[in-house]
C-alpha cells in the first residue's frame, strides 16, 4: 500500500467515527478491500447525526470553515475544515497557479458569488497569499463586474464557462472591448474542456482558457497545463486517484506485463512505467474515485465522485507525471441521455451548439412521457437567421444520431447562469 494511504488511515482512526465503523473488521492493509464512500452515505450520516454527522476527525472546536454543496439532491452536504486542512487546500491552488503561470504581478477577478459552496474561496485566499491583487466581484451585476475588470486592469478571470460567455456577450452588446485579460480559469461545468465552448470563450476574450476541477467535499483537485490543452492533471501530491467501471465498481485494468499495483498509481514514475489498457484507449470511460490525502480534519476515502473520465495513457509534453484526464470531466454517471437508442452526455450537445457562432444561449427539454423520447431545443441568437434551426438539426443528426426540434426564441427569453448552468430539463 502507498505509505501515504497507510499514514492517512493511521492518523484518522479510530477518532473518525464514520470510517471507524465503516472499516470495522476489515484489513487496513488491503486498500482495494476497503469499500467505496458515496455521497448518499454522507448525506444519510448527516441526517442521522445533524448538523455535521460523524464525518470529523477532531472535536468541533478545531474547525474554522464551513462550506456546503449546492443541494441538487434536495439537501446540501455540509463540510467543515480545520485551519490545517484549509492551508493544505491553499497549497493545492498555489501549485495550480504555478502551472498556469499566475504570478504576483497578476490581478485576478473572481466573478462568482462567494456563497456557502467552496467555489473559488481557496483560490482567492491562495492568490492573496502569493501577493496577487484579488478582486472579489461577488454580489455585483454583470455591468459592474465588467467595469471592475477594466478599471483595475485585471489580467486573469476566474468563473464558470457559462459566465465567461455571458460577460463576453454583455460586453459585445454594450460596445465594450475586453482588453488586458490574458487567461481565464474556469470550473463548475465541463465547458472548459469542451472544444466548442472553449473556442467560443477564447475567441470572445482573446485569452487562453484553463480548465479546473474541484468539489466542495473533496477540494481543488485538477488543472490543465499550458502545453496540452483539453485535459486535466490530478494533483497527485494531494489526492490518490483511481478509475473504476461505474457499473461494477471494479478497477479498470492496467497492463505492462505485471500485476496491478495500486500503490504505484499515485507515484511520480507512473507514466514512464505503466501503460493503460483502459481507460484511455478507444472510448473507454470510467468513474473517478478520490482519496484526499491532506484534508485530515474531514477526509474522504475512496470517494465515488460520479465524474466520468478517460485517462490519457501518454506522457504529457509538459513533463508532469500526474494522471491526466483527457477531455477533462466528460460527464456524470447520472446524466447520460438516451434518445431512440442513442446515448450521449450533455457536453456532447453543448459542443455541437457552441460551434454555431450565432447561438447566444440555449435550453433543451427532454420529454420522456411517450414511448419514444423527444428533445426540443430553444435557441437565442443575436444574428437572426431563419435557416439556423435547420442547420443545427442537421448537425445534431449527423454527430449525435438523433433528430431534435430546434426553435428560435426571443432574445432575453432564456435564463442566464452565474454558477452551474441547468440547460437540460427532463420531463
Amino acid at each position: 500500500m502507498d505509505p501515504r494511504l497507510a499514514n492517512l488511515l493511521h492518523t484518522i482512526l479510530p477518532a473518525h467515527r464514520f470510517y471507524a465503523r465503516k472499516f470495522a473488521g476489515l484489513s487496513l492493509d488491503d486498500w482495494q478491500a476497503l469499500p467505496f464512500t458515496t455521497k448518499d452515505e454522507l448525506l444519510a450520516n448527516q441526517a442521522e447525526h445533524p448538523p455535521y454527522g460523524e464525518l470529523l476527525t477532531y472535536p468541533l472546536e478545531r474547525y474554522t470553515r464551513l462550506h456546503q454543496t449546492s443541494g441538487t439532491r434536495g439537501v446540501p452536504l455540509r463540510w467543515l475544515d480545520t485551519a490545517e486542512s484549509w492551508d493544505r487546500m491553499l497549497g493545492s491552488w498555489r501549485k495550480m497557479f504555478d502551472i498556469v503561470g499566475v504570478t504576483p504581478a497578476d490581478r485576478l477577478l473572481f466573478a462568482f458569488s462567494f456563497g456557502p459552496f467552496l467555489g473559488f474561496w481557496t483560490a482567492f485566499e491562495s492568490a492573496a497569499r502569493m501577493g496577487c491583487l484579488c478582486l472579489a466581484a461577488g454580489g455585483l451585476s454583470s455591468g459592474a463586474r465588467v467595469r471592475m475588470l477594466l478599471d483595475n486592469r485585471a489580467t486573469v478571470v476566474l468563473c464558470t464557462p457559462t459566465y465567461a460567455l455571458h460577460l463576453a456577450q454583455f460586453a459585445k452588446e454594450n460596445g465594450i472591448q475586453l482588453d488586458g485579460v490574458r487567461a481565464l480559469i474556469v470550473a463548475g461545468e465541463p465547458g472548459g474542456s469542451i472544444p466548442g465552448t472553449r473556442a467560443r470563450i477564447e475567441e470572445a476574450w482573446k485569452a487562453r482558457v484553463f480548465d479546473h476541477s474541484g468539489m466542495t467535499e473533496v477540494g481543488p483537485l485538477a488543472i490543465e497545463c499550458p502545453e496540452n490543452p483539453g485535459g486535466l492533471h490530478i494533483l497527485e501530491d494531494d489526492f490518490f486517484a483511481e478509475v473504476i467501471d461505474p457499473a461494477t465498481g471494479r478497477m479498470l485494468p492496467i497492463r505492462v506485463g505485471q500485476a496491478f499495483q495500486p500503490d504505484r498509481v499515485g507515484s511520480q514514475v507512473r507514466l514512464e512505467s505503466l501503460t493503460y489498457e483502459t481507460p484511455g484507449q478507444g472510448n473507454t470511460i470510467g468513474e473517478l474515485v478520490l482519496t484526499n490525502l491532506g484534508r485530515i480534519g474531514s477526509p474522504l476515502i475512496r470517494y465515488r465522485t460520479g465524474d466520468l473520465v478517460r485517462v490519457d495513457p501518454n506522457p504529457c509534453p509538459c513533463g508532469r507525471t500526474w494522471m491526466r484526464l483527457a477531455g477533462g470531466i466528460l460527464g456524470r454517471t447520472d446524466d447520460m441521455i438516451a434518445i431512440r437508442g442513442n446515448n450521449f452526455y450533455p457536453g456532447a450537445l453543448e459542443n455541437v451548439l457552441r460551434r454555431f457562432a450565432e447561438v447566444v444561449e440555449y435550453r433543451a427539454s427532454l420529454d420522456r412521457s411517450n414511448a419514444l423520447a423527444e428533445m426540443r431545443i430553444e435557441i437565442e441568437t443575436d444574428q437572426p437567421d431563419d435557416r439556423l434551426p435547420a442547420r443545427i438539426v442537421e448537425a445534431i443528426r449527423d454527430e449525435l444520431m438523433f433528430r431534435a426540434e430546434v426553435v428560435l426564441v426571443a432574445k432575453g427569453t432564456l435564463p442566464r447562469f452565474e454558477m452551474k448552468a441547468q440547460r437540460i430539463l427532463i420531463k
